[in-house]
C-alpha cells in the first residue's frame, strides 16, 4: 500500500444529544468523495476516538467502508496507551475492513524511543494491518525521532508515517527515508504544501473535512511539483488554517461544519467553539464557500 495526495481525518458527527448523527456522517463521506479526497482517516483525533464507545467506533468505521465501497482507502485510528490495546484495536479494525491503521504514539505515557519501537513493532508483526506510524508530539507528550523512524520504515507491515511536526528540518530527515514501500505525509495543514513540493507523497489533514475540493487541488499541484500555483492556493487558505488553531482541534472545524448542516455538537470536556470566534467562524464559511466553487471548477477543467 503506498498511501498519496489529499486524505482526510474526519471529525465525527453528533445530532444535538451528542449520540453519532450516521445521516450527517454519510453526507460528509459523500462531499469528500464527490470533490477528489483520496484517503479517508475514521476515529482519529480529529473524529473525537477517545469520546467512542466501542460498538460507535464499530459502527462508524463499518459504515464509512460500506459507503465508501473501496473507491478510497479507509484508514481506522486505533493507537491507545497500552501496547496490547492498540493491537486488539487493529485487529477489530481489520475484522470490519479497514485498509490500514493510523497509529498514534501512545499517548501520556510518554515510552523512551527504544519503547516506541517495540510498540510498533509488535503491532505490525501482529499483522491484522498495514500501520502508518503518527507522531503529534503537543497531543501525546512525546516525540518519536526520525532515528526511531528509520529502525521500523523498515518493516514490511509500516507503510507511512504521518508527522505532525512543523519544522522543515525534521520533514527533511524523514523524507529521506521515504521510499516505493514507506511514505512520508505531512499531518500540519499550515506546512503541508511546503512539506510536499520537499518530496512527501501527501498529506492527511484537518482542513480538508471543509475544503476537501482545495486540499485535491493543492495536492495535485504541488505533487507535480507546480510550486508556484500550488503556494499561490495555499496561501489563499492561510486564513482557514489560523482559524482552525483558535481553540482546540476539532473545535473550530466542527463549528464550520455545523453551519453547513453536518453535526450539532461535541463531547465533553470538548464544548462548542466559544462565543468570541462565532462571528469569525460565519465569515470564514463563506470564505471557503468561495474557494470551493474555484477549486472544483478547476478540478473539472
Amino acid at each position: 500500500m503506498q498511501l498519496s495526495g489529499s486524505i482526510t481525518a474526519l471529525a465525527t458527527p453528533f445530532d444535538a444529544a451528542r449520540e453519532l448523527d450516521l445521516d450527517a456522517w454519510h453526507r460528509l463521506l459523500a462531499m469528500q468523495l464527490e470533490r477528489g479526497t483520496q484517503g479517508l482517516v475514521v476515529a482519529g483525533s480529529t473524529g473525537e476516538a477517545a469520546a467512542l464507545y466501542d460498538a460507535e467506533y464499530d459502527l462508524l468505521l463499518r459504515s464509512a467502508i460500506e459507503f465508501v465501497a473501496g473507491r478510497v482507502p479507509v484508514l481506522a485510528g486505533t493507537g491507545h496507551s497500552n501496547t496490547a490495546k492498540t493491537v486488539e484495536q487493529t485487529r477489530r479494525a481489520a475484522a470490519l475492513g479497514a485498509d490500514a491503521a493510523l497509529v498514534v504514539t501512545p499517548p501520556y505515557v510518554r515510552p523512551t524511543q527504544a519503547g516506541l519501537v517495540a510498540h510498533y513493532r509488535a503491532i505490525a508483526d501482529d499483522g491484522a494491518l498495514p500501520v502508518v506510524l503518527y507522531n503529534v508530539p503537543p497531543r501525546t507528550g512525546g516525540d518519536m525521532l526520525p532515528e526511531t523512524v528509520a529502525e521500523l520504515a523498515g518493516h514490511p507491515r509500516i507503510v507511512a508515517i504521518k508527522e505532525a511536526r512543523s519544522e522543515p528540518e525534521r520533514m527533511q530527515a524523514l523524507l529521506e527515508l521515504q521510499d516505493r514501500d514507506f511514505s512520508v505525509l505531512s499531518g500540519d495543514d499550515p506546512t503541508a504544501c511546503r512539506a510536499m513540493l520537499a518530496g512527501a507523497r501527501g498529506v492527511i489533514s484537518v482542513a480538508s473535512n471543509v475544503v476537501p475540493a482545495a486540499f485535491r487541488l493543492l495536492c495535485n499541484l504541488a505533487l507535480a511539483g507546480k510550486a508556484e500555483q500550488a503556494g499561490a492556493w495555499d496561501a489563499r487558505l492561510h486564513g482557514l488554517y489560523a482559524f482552525l488553531g483558535v481553540e482546540p482541534n476539532p473545535t473550530p472545524v466542527k463549528a464550520l461544519l455545523t453551519l453547513q448542516g453536518i453535526g450539532h455538537d461535541l463531547r465533553l470536556p470538548l464544548q462548542a467553539l466559544s462565543e468570541r470566534h462565532r462571528d469569525a467562524a460565519t465569515t470564514m464559511l463563506a470564505t471557503i464557500r468561495a474557494i470551493e466553487d474555484e477549486c472544483r471548477n478547476s478540478l473539472a477543467a
